[in-house]
């Protein structure tokens, strides 16, 4: 059941039946799983009157319409997963233990990390902030909802990625996990950002891959900076085990108006890209990724 705060709330009700979506091809063709853990856009009720923020300025947070513009990826043959819960309100891209107990107005009843940068960055798995920085809350949460959005949909969206993970490695002998998001547009931010906690998380012969095929569809394209891969590439990466994790960040002045959260004009153009893309890189050999990876330093985003 709902908690007694959100008895009334249709958007909680609704994630609750429903905390992300699967697309899955029959027969899945390719070892690559795309994962959107930052594109949802269902927003409880409760959530939305708990905060000071306005809605526009809630939808900063997300991977706006990320999930659309890498739809191409099922029709390719490769399943993925969406969440459908907003970052602001639970953001399934860190530990969950990446709380910050001085938002909540009790003691917590999970575990909780506060030597977290990302915690201290008010940027945990229950934000304090959206991305600009501004506070989302009024007050303190009741502290029962660490344990709720960690039990109700955090776990449930691991517990199915892990699934894809697992079924793609049985059937093809490897898995490959492409995380999509977004970054905001600043002067010096290339088209893409590829991501692979410097080699650690998957093969050279697959970072290279997605950059040449991004490449070939005309994005400029870098490796590792300023995005070198958060806690999904950190905790699948394991490539000596067959499991590949790579971090995409599409640069949002390419297809979003970022005032207003909505598809810009050329939305549909770099769609058709990123297809030609992910064409070229579903294409890699998957025995050219059986390889251990370089062993070479992390960050931790």
């Amino acid at each position: 059941m709902a908690s007694e705060r959100y008895t009334r709330d249709l958007g909680l009700a609704d994630l609750e039946r429903r905390a992300f979506d699967i697309a899955r091809p029959s027969p899945q063709r390719v070892p690559f799983i795309f994962a959107f853990p930052h594109s949802g856009r269902v927003y409880p009720d409760g959530f939305v009157a708990s905060s000071r923020l306005g809605a526009t300025a809630l939808r900063r947070s997300e991977d706006a319409y990320v999930d659309e513009l890498f739809s191409s990826a099922t029709r390719l043959g490769a399943p993925a997963i969406s969440a459908r819960f907003p970052r602001a309100f639970l953001d399934v891209n860190r530990a969950p233990s990446e709380l910050d107990p001085a938002m909540f107005d009790g003691a917590l009843q999970i575990p909780f990390d506060t030597a977290s940068a990302r915690v201290n960055a008010g940027l945990g798995v229950i934000p304090r902030i959206v991305r600009d920085g501004a506070e989302i809350y009024r007050g303190k949460i009741p502290a029962r909802e660490a344990s709720e959005r960690i039990s109700k949909f955090y776990k449930p969206y691991h517990t199915a990625l892990n699934a894809l993970i697992e079924d793609t490695r049985r059937e093809f002998g490897i898995a490959i996990i492409v995380d999509c998001h977004s970054m905001p547009s600043a002067a010096a931010v290339p088209d893409i950002v590829l991501g692979d906690r410097y080699g650690m998380s998957a093969a050279h012969a697959l970072m290279r891959g997605a950059e040449r095929a991004f490449e070939q569809s005309a994005f400029t394209v870098a490796r590792n900076a300023p995005y070198a891969g958060g806690y999904t590439t950190h905790l699948y990466g394991r490539p000596t085990l067959g499991v590949h994790a790579l971090q995409i960040e599409i640069n949002r002045a390419l297809y979003l108006d970022e005032e207003r959260i909505e598809r810009a004009p050329g939305f549909a153009n770099v769609q058709a890209r990123i297809a030609e893309a992910l064409d070229a890189l579903t294409m890699v050999e998957p025995g050219l990724v059986r390889g251990p990876p370089r062993q070479m330093p992390w960050a931790a985003e």
